[in-house]
């Protein structure tokens, strides 16, 4: 097969298909992706603070849960949660979204807390005594005082969480959950065409990564120039 008779054929899949890539696929894989950003943050928020805690089966916790899921691929965690989870939650039995979308926040959780936790300790220690020295207590130091300061550091690392997420749903594909890679898989299996739809798969993706790559950069080069405190 020639380029011209490629082209040709991306250009007549994308004619047909377009709906099932741009609508269904895109909403599946935001939607994941955002899911999973959202709750994945506040999860990583609690782990981070339980890490830094000074109780020591709260900080045990944390770092158990941590290591395991930054330990294993995120590939056996689908499916352990895609199997598991409508056996102890009989509620979730044929909810494969859910499923994998649980997951996947489970799985940015582990990576956000630790996101959150070297944010907040990169901040300059005297910051905390000068906060106590002038009364305040534990809670308004860190509310005022080092999370302003360390929201600098997190949310570049949080965007670029957001787009290796966006990327990871892909493997939700696995389990035919609806999104971009899955549409590939069912056009291909529909059309016999392998590459085809493979590279308008890839050129979406290269698109979103592409869109949230400047939208974080915007915000980065605006938090240089201290326009967002």
């Amino acid at each position: 097969m020639d380029f011209a008779t490629m082209g040709r054929n991306i250009v007549s899949i994308w004619a047909k298909y377009w709906d099932k890539f741009l609508i269904q696929g895109m909403e599946y894989t935001l939607s994941l992706a955002a899911i999973a950003v959202v709750f994945g943050t506040i999860i990583g928020a609690l782990l981070a603070l339980m890490k830094m805690s000074k109780i020591k089966p709260l900080n045990w916790l944390a770092s158990i849960y941590t290591g395991i899921i930054r330990g294993t691929p995120m590939l056996l965690q689908l499916y352990f949660f895609y199997f598991i989870l409508p056996m102890l939650i009989p509620a979730l039995n044929k909810q494969q979204y859910i499923c994998i979308a649980i997951a996947l926040l489970c799985n940015s959780a582990a990576y956000v807390s630790e996101i959150i936790r070297s944010g907040i300790q990169a901040v300059d220690i005297g910051q905390t005594e000068a906060a106590r020295s002038l009364g305040m207590n534990g809670t308004l130091t860190m509310t005022q005082v080092i999370l302003p300061q360390a929201i600098k550091n997190i949310l570049p690392a949080l965007g670029n969480e957001f787009i290796m997420l966006v990327k990871d749903t892909s493997l939700a594909s696995t389990f035919f959950i609806g999104d971009i890679t899955t549409q590939y898989l069912l056009i291909k299996g529909t059309t016999y065409l392998p590459i085809e739809p493979l590279v308008i798969a890839g050129i979406l993706y290269l698109i979103l990564t592409s869109i949230l790559n400047f939208v974080l950069g915007f915000f980065e080069r605006r938090m240089r120039r201290g326009d967002i405190r």
